[in-house]
């Protein structure tokens, strides 16, 4: 098992990551609990993969373990759906000491992650990530939010999880297409902050389809410890966080303009990646053939790299209610080659 610290003091947390998890986190959650009752929040699927080990292992360490289960897909984490995981828990006296557990994709994440941050003005809670996209990135840092129509993870908050437990081997059920998805987020890690783990994805593209377990523990690792290094200096994204927002001002406004259900999370953001390459290739930060490398590793790993057929006014104005634009301007992240991004709010609107 690895373990990646990631240090903010008094709200300081370790993830841990390896294969076959699940049968331990009871123990991992216990060391941290300041209660024995737990609130576990799921969906379905995934509860019914992993649900009995998760809670034989709880009760086994001494825990008790209610669950309440919500709907699968992201049309669902809505301010509504929170409301009524709130209300399962008055309803199963759940109090300030209790713990809540989050089992499940970035929807569970962080839907249940906003319920633990408001719930009695605030409660401890533990992400156990299922899915790549949330191992190696919504489920590390404390961002937790639900939808809004007019866009997404409007309604939020930062509320830092107790602790993260990774168990790589539930990467097994995931779907060519979810498993995709999680990979844009891996590709964006490269693409901003290590040029070598971009090279590393290029050469081992093979295994990585293959859901190679060794080689996608490292994988998740390495994020984690990216994101960790980000979070630590800036943990409210006042600054260098944003630039873990490469593809997604362009890729929530896909994602919203297509109802929350056309696109996985990271295929809109595969497709937002690939809009701000070639907004940096026109402004001279990028050249050609570091987009074409982006492009053609995006499209070996399954993900999409076109724009729907949207009107082009209607996508800018989704941009403009992003929560990220600042002072009236356009916040977007743009990569300066590979491994290393700016953020800029000096982009004309009809360049975009």
């Amino acid at each position: 098992m690895a373990k990646v610290s990631v240090n903010l003091g008094a709200r300081s947390y370790d993830i841990h990551i390896g294969a076959n998890l699940l049968e331990q986190s009871g123990q991992i959650i216990k060391e941290g609990a300041r209660s024995e009752n737990l609130f576990l929040v799921s969906n379905p699927t995934v509860f019914s993969l992993y649900g009995a080990a998760v809670i034989k292992s709880c009760e086994d360490s001494g825990l008790k373990v209610v669950a309440t289960l919500i709907p699968d897909g992201e049309e669902y984490k809505t301010m509504g759906q929170a409301e009524e995981v709130i209300g399962e828990a008055i309803r199963r006296g759940i109090d300030r000491e209790s713990l809540l557990v989050a089992l499940g994709g970035g929807v569970v994440g962080d839907l249940a992650g906003f319920v633990a941050a408001v719930y009695q003005r605030g409660i401890d809670f533990v992400q156990i990530p299922t899915t790549l996209l949330a191992q190696v990135d919504s489920s590390v840092g404390g961002k937790v939010a639900v939808n809004h129509q007019a866009g997404k993870n409007m309604i939020g908050a930062f509320h830092q999880p107790r602790t993260v437990i990774v168990d790589v081997h539930t990467l097994a059920s995931l779907s060519e297409r979810e498993f995709a998805a999680g990979m844009a987020e891996v590709v964006k890690y490269g693409i901003i902050l290590d040029e070598s783990f971009f090279i590393f994805l290029e050469n081992r593209l093979s295994d990585i389809k293959d859901r190679d377990e060794q080689v996608m523990e490292s994988i998740v690792k390495r994020c984690c410890e990216l994101k960790a290094m980000v979070v630590e200096e800036d943990e409210t994204e006042q600054g260098l966080r944003a630039i873990l927002n490469l593809g997604h001002t362009f890729g929530h406004a896909v994602e919203t303009l297509t109802g929350y259900s056309a696109y996985r999370h990271g295929e809109a953001v595969s497709i937002g990646m690939i809009l701000a390459c070639s907004l940096a290739r026109d402004l001279g930060l990028m050249g050609a053939g570091e987009v074409e490398r982006v492009t053609g590793m995006l499209v070996e790993l399954g993900l999409p790299v076109k724009l729907p057929q949207l009107d082009s006014r209607s996508i800018l104005n989704a941009m403009y209610r992003d929560k990220k634009t600042r002072g009236g301007k356009l916040r977007l992240v743009l990569p300066c080659g590979i491994g290393r991004a700016v953020v800029r709010d000096d982009i004309d609107d009809e360049l975009i």
